[in-house]
């Protein structure tokens, strides 16, 4: 039997890798144009009953529909979301498992030495939902407007308290962006989870807090929180009245969100797909209805701004953690 040469046999195999990596290809390309041809699973990084596991199954129902296949929604909570997320970018790249995360993801990075990098682990479908922050008072604190609370503020260093789901979570963070950014401070208590955190603002066992639509408009109606400003660049259409942070004179906005990764190397057919079923579904009269009773509102995109919103992100909070010098146990 004739023996082949160095260069020969070099070239022979570079030839059957090549030859190895077009019929991967061709494979991965044809399962991709089947795609899908089984259930999908959506992981939610927290427990059931809270406002992510609401958003996913309604979500999960409405793709259902679109793309033929059952979708399966499965709670992974644990560390402040990390556990599910990185069980989500550790599952094959197949378009098969996909995860849900919010603001978090993007706090995350600057808070914890995560298993996993939250940019280039990870393959973006797109953007669910976007929200405002309000910021809120009790009404025995004795402004109207959120000049008034800067004054106040200013006026009695220190002297003012506000409350926040826990020490590194996103109302914690965009509360402390803006009193870097108005020039004042506040004394933070935290709390396990925003229902006992807006139980004592309400109580006026501490001053304001950052609170969510969802919350905040029943308890205005009733005249137990006071309103003074909406943190997004606009007004929103729910309570139009209400005025944005920048109308006070603040430079400063923040939008809580909601969107859906998949693990790194996703098919791009298939990462498309996903990404069109994803912009149909949140413009649904079901989602449409689903958002405004909380006071959120359908955020469709491409992959890649989806993206481009998280790299901004974690620069943005990476800063925040620094200059408000925030740990976590």
């Amino acid at each position: 039997m004739a023996m082949l040469s160095g260069a020969k046999l070099g070239r022979a195999v570079l030839g059957a890798m090549l030859m190895a990596a077009a019929f991967a290809a061709s494979v991965s390309s044809a399962h991709a144009d089947d795609y899908p041809s089984q259930p999908i699973k959506l992981i939610v990084p927290f427990a059931a009953g809270g406002g992510n596991d609401g958003i996913a199954r309604l979500l999960g129902q409405l793709l259902s529909d679109g793309l033929k296949q059952p979708v399966v929604v499965e709670n992974r909570p644990g560390a402040g979301g990390k556990l599910g997320v990185e069980q989500g970018l550790r599952s094959p790249p197949d378009g098969y498992t996909l995860t849900l995360i919010s603001n978090s993801y993007s706090v995350n990075p600057s808070l914890y030495k995560l298993p996993f990098d939250p940019v280039e682990d990870m393959t973006p479908i797109g953007m669910i939902a976007r929200a405002p922050f309000f910021v809120s008072v009790n009404p025995g604190v004795p402004v109207d407007s959120l000049g008034d609370l800067v004054a106040l503020a200013k006026k009695k260093p220190g002297g003012l308290t506000y409350a926040s789901s826990g020490t590194g979570g996103i109302s914690h963070l965009a509360m402390e962006a803006f009193l870097k950014t108005a020039g004042i401070s506040m004394v933070h208590v935290p709390y396990k989870g925003s229902a006992p955190a807006l139980t004592d603002t309400v109580s006026g066992q501490v001053n304001a807090m950052l609170t969510t639509a969802g919350s905040t408009l029943p308890y205005r109606e009733d005249k137990r929180l006071k309103v003074l400003a909406v943190t997004l660049p606009q007004r929103v259409s729910s309570a139009p009245d209400i005025p944005t942070v920048r109308e006070a004179g603040v430079p400063y906005d923040v939008t809580v969100w909601y969107g859906i990764i998949a693990p790194k190397g996703v098919p791009p057919q298939v990462q498309a797909k996903l990404n069109a079923a994803i912009n149909a579904a949140v413009v649904t009269p079901e989602m449409a209805d689903r958002l405004k009773a909380t006071g959120e509102e359908a955020a469709p995109g491409s992959p890649q701004a989806f993206r481009d919103q998280i790299v901004k992100e974690i620069s943005v909070w990476g800063d925040v953690v620094r200059e408000a010098s925030v740990t976590v146990n």
